[in-house]
């Protein structure tokens, strides 16, 4: 191979380190504020005690072949089975990501006569089902209901003769608002549709029970929603809860599913254990709940930046280079923040993203917003 294939390679990579956008690979270290890991169950006992009791009873590491064929491992059955009875889903199904379940989903569902109406903050992967569905797609502006609604009147005027999918994440995840689940499920039904709910950022922590702000409305015909278990429930792959039809359909034909090795049974050993924790402990949500009180008021004392309400504080920066250069700082003073930079957001808000996890403290946000003061006052 010539030299000359790599260039535009090359020269793509040096055109997003001078716009500040080019990414490497950061090893963890410091306080952590940037992990998704919640509940701080990653590391937590019971489930190295879970994973380990598994290997005992013989439960293999990897499934060697897809659900359809040897794959599909009785800890796979059990897991949907307990989990579509915790979420109150007529069935559950269980995907290696919820990149993975988010692109099967909207890739095979929605059919060619449908329209899928997208918040316009809406994860990645939804946009990757998106690319490979037959169905037409819209986005709209983020959480307002009547742009949701102005949608699909506008695609039913222009001959649309399917059903619409509404797509949103119940906790966005780079603004840590929430959506308007009942008026968007009203809407949903209003119009024969469906709504599907990404539960990412809420599953384990809000809810009843930890189940998320959709538990109201799990088990309707309507709804589908998308639980990750890689964030508070501290595993990895991911839960689709629907109608058992929707779910059959998936297992008939999302081709990420049917030609995807299987999730390692051990991991839904691991899942198991952790729905049982999120009922079992309570108190850790609460512990959380309060913790993040604490970190939105004093973000509000210390810096005058209103919080969202929840785990996820967006400190917006603006300027790709200098969220680096804050984010940089900070770790060098023992608090590992990450810069979060177009195209994961709109251009012009780069920002810090600040993660609340019961792997910290009062006193560690405290100190880490009091230092975040300075940086962002010294690095322009």
């Amino acid at each position: 191979m010539s030299r000359r294939a790599l260039d535009g390679y090359e020269r793509t990579l040096q055109g997003l380190a001078r716009k500040g956008r080019r990414r490497v690979l950061l090893s963890r270290g410091g306080i952590d504020f940037t992990s998704n890991d919640y509940l701080a169950l990653a590391n937590s006992p019971r489930l190295k005690a879970a994973i380990g009791a598994a290997v005992e009873r013989g439960v293999p590491v990897g499934a060697g072949g897809s659900r359809l064929l040897r794959g599909n491992h009785p800890e796979h059955e059990a897991l949907e089975v307990e989990a579509a009875a915790f979420f109150g889903a007529d069935r559950a199904l269980f995907f290696g990501s919820g990149y993975t379940a988010n692109a099967a989903l909207f890739s095979t569902l929605p059919q060619r006569d449908d329209v899928i109406v997208h918040d316009g903050l809406i994860h990645a992967s939804v946009h990757e089902g998106i690319v490979a569905s037959k169905a037409q797609a819209v986005a709209v502006r983020h959480n307002d209901v009547d742009a949701f609604a102005d949608a699909i009147r506008k695609w039913r005027g222009a001959g649309g003769r399917g059903h619409p999918w509404i797509a949103v994440e119940s906790l966005y995840s780079m603004d840590g608002d929430r959506a308007p689940l009942m008026e968007l499920a009203a809407l949903a039904e209003e119009h024969d549709g469906f709504l599907v709910i990404d539960e990412a950022h809420a599953t384990g922590v809000f809810g009843p029970g930890g189940r998320g702000f959709s538990a109201a409305l799990e088990g309707r015909e309507s709804v589908v929603v998308l639980h990750t278990c890689g964030k508070a429930l501290g595993v990895s792959g991911a839960l689709l809860g629907a109608n058992r039809i929707l779910c059959d359909y998936l297992v008939n034909r999302a081709r990420s599913f049917i030609y995807s090795t299987a999730p390692s049974p051990l991991t839904a050993a691991a899942v198991r254990e952790a729905l049982k924790i999120a009922a079992d402990e309570p108190q850790r949500r609460a512990e959380f709940d309060a913790l993040s009180a604490f970190a939105n008021a004093a973000l509000a004392a210390t810096l005058g930046v209103e919080g969202s309400g929840s785990q996820i504080l967006p400190v917006m920066i603006g300027d790709n280079a200098r969220a680096v250069r804050i984010a940089a700082r900070l770790r060098t003073e023992g608090f590992d923040i990450r810069a979060i930079r177009p195209p994961t957001v709109p251009e012009g808000t780069a920002r810090l993203r600040i993660a609340i996890t019961l792997n910290v403290d009062r006193p560690a946000i405290k100190h880490m917003l009091e230092r975040l003061k300075v940086a962002m006052a010294e690095e322009r």
